[in-house]
């Protein structure tokens, strides 16, 4: 069974970012809604889920891929 550790890291001026190491794979998963309030500067969830929600659909109807491979 992969190895995978909940943590809260710093991102943008020091805000706390929700995030998975996944030892098996190497890799960081983020909660892109705590992403987004950083961006946005939003602390609302239900305003920040809503922009996720529009943006992923607007993304999807203009083809635009939501997730890609970063190193």
């Amino acid at each position: 069974m992969a190895s995978k550790s909940k943590i809260s890291i710093p991102f943008f001026d020091d805000c706390e970012v929700r995030a998975v190491w996944d030892e098996q794979n190497a890799k960081w998963w983020f909660s892109a809604l705590d992403v987004v309030a950083v961006l946005r500067d939003q602390s609302d969830y239900t305003k920040n889920r809503n922009y996720w929600k529009y943006l992923k659909a607007k993304l999807k109807k203009e083809n635009s891929q939501l997730v890609s491979a970063t190193t």
